[in-house]
């Protein structure tokens, strides 16, 4: 009897001692979790202004590249026709067309229109500052992006300044235990990898976008000549 009791009080005790064995990882991984999730509320001071600039970048480049694309857009015998009405003396039909267009480059045509008759001078003057002006609201918030590029990776960095502060604090207290300088840890890294993230999204869609831009400008300096020549050139 007593050597069953002894075998029996075993088991029970070599049975809590698996389930303890068996619990404790899942234990440990909830905690884990729920410091996870303290750190990240932790360093929201960082991560939401990272969160806030990617969320821009992206609404600036989609909008822009639609902007862009509509830019580019034309009819493919849009200076035939131009130079078809200018020959004629068709000169409200030749804004009627460049109205409708929609286009920087119909808009500067279309100043230069309503300045035949005067100085080639003032002609091209009248067209350089329509181009100028359409080249700023090609070019609105896109250097919003460049800003973000350069800041978010900075304030990755400054997360994980704060965190290596609060490394070498803990180490100050309480020793090198991994445990209490773990959050700290986890700061520095996060910080940085989601800076350098967003920091590479506006990156390379700045000079997507400043790439595209010059397409349209190198256009709108094509279709200038273009119209000067066409009024340059003597009519039969």
């Amino acid at each position: 009897m007593d050597i069953l009791f002894f075998l029996q009080d075993g088991l029970t005790v070599g049975g809590g001692a698996v389930s303890d064995a068996v619990n404790a990882p899942i234990a440990a991984a909830a905690s884990s979790e729920i410091n996870f999730l303290d750190e990240f509320i932790k360093g929201s001071y960082i991560y939401i202004p990272q969160i806030i600039l990617s969320i821009i970048s992206v609404y600036i480049f989609f909008e822009r590249t639609m902007a862009i694309n509509k830019a580019l857009k034309e009819e493919g015998n849009f200076m035939e026709k131009i130079k078809e009405y200018i020959n004629q003396g068709k000169l409200d039909s030749a804004r009627n067309l460049c109205a409708t267009t929609h286009t920087p480059v119909a808009r500067m045509i279309e100043k230069g229109i309503m300045r035949i008759g005067k100085d080639m001078s003032d002609i091209k003057a009248a067209i350089e500052n329509v181009g100028k002006l359409e080249i700023y609201n090609l070019e609105r918030n896109v250097s919003f992006l460049a800003t973000s590029a350069g800041a978010a990776p900075m304030l990755g960095f400054l997360g994980t300044v704060i965190g290596m502060v609060g490394v070498f604090n803990s180490i100050k207290v309480n020793g090198p235990d991994l445990g209490a300088m773990g959050g700290d840890m986890m700061l520095a890294m996060i910080t940085t990898v989601v800076g350098l993230i967003v920091g590479i999204i506006a990156f390379v869609s700045y000079n997507t976008l400043v790439g595209r831009i010059g397409k349209v400008i190198h256009k709108m300096e094509a279709r200038a000549v273009e119209f000067i020549d066409i009024l340059e050139q003597p009519t039969n």
